[in-house]
């Protein structure tokens, strides 16, 4: 396999598998990766915490996101997950944060990252293979560029991991994006709304917050002139 894989092309039809992620990450095709804290997660950071000081918050395919240390700084904690060793060992590096590493009982070849000061977590294996046995259940998730990413034939299956996670009073800030899917495949992939509201099943209820016009040079390298993020807040249906 080359070293060519990039984020998105044209002519992808494809699944994605983890070795192709790994080798996007070794090729440093990462023009999904936000240098800057996610002005929507700053802009809805309340609607997550809802009163509540101090959370389990996780982040789905996090790679290195800068949100993490920003969360973890806040005096959340904060747990991740990647199939990228890469990446999970760059952001610790990046943010000069001290760290160990140690085997994940029950997952072959599985490892987590963790910080010194004991509130950032990062599993180095697929999200298929975490339980909240394993991780235990969160108050907060933050998906900015998960599910997006996720192949289409294995949405359901995601969003059965993630709700599965989710403590009955968790509060998940959903990124998603909207662009013509006539001109590209993805990822990432374009979920309308009513997908969204399918694979959620009747047990979660979700709300609109906002949308914005994210267009930016690589989005226009793909060939768009029409790009927009939406978020959304998910809570189980008891709470709405």
């Amino acid at each position: 396999m080359s070293n060519s894989i990039e984020f998105n092309e044209k002519k992808q039809d494809r699944v994605l598998s983890d070795d192709d992620w790994k080798q996007i990450w070794e090729a440093r095709n990462i023009g999904f990766h936000e240098k800057n804290i996610h002005p929507l997660l700053s802009e809805f950071l309340n609607e997550m915490q809802d009163g509540r000081p101090k959370l389990n918050i996780f982040f789905p395919f996090c790679g290195k996101a800068v949100d993490m240390k920003w969360l973890a700084d806040m005096g959340h904690n904060v747990v991740g997950v990647d199939v990228c060793e890469m990446a999970l060992k760059e952001f610790f590096t990046d943010h000069n944060i001290p760290y160990t590493q140690e085997a994940i009982a029950g997952i072959p070849g599985a490892k987590v990252f963790k910080s010194v000061s004991g509130n950032i977590a990062l599993y180095c294996c697929s999200i298929y293979d975490l339980s909240h046995s394993v991780t235990g259940k969160f108050d907060g998730i933050w998906d900015r560029a998960a599910m997006v990413a996720v192949n289409l034939k294995d949405q359901e299956r995601y969003v059965n991991v993630l709700l599965s996670l989710m403590a009955k009073d968790c509060r998940c800030l959903l990124v998603t994006v909207e662009y013509d899917p006539n001109l590209i495949k993805g990822p990432p992939f374009y979920i309308p709304e009513f997908d969204l509201e399918n694979l959620l099943g009747p047990s979660y209820t979700f709300k609109h917050l906002k949308k914005i016009d994210a267009l930016g040079d690589l989005q226009k390298q793909w060939g768009l002139d029409i790009y927009f993020e939406n978020i959304y807040l998910i809570m189980p249906k008891m709470l709405s």
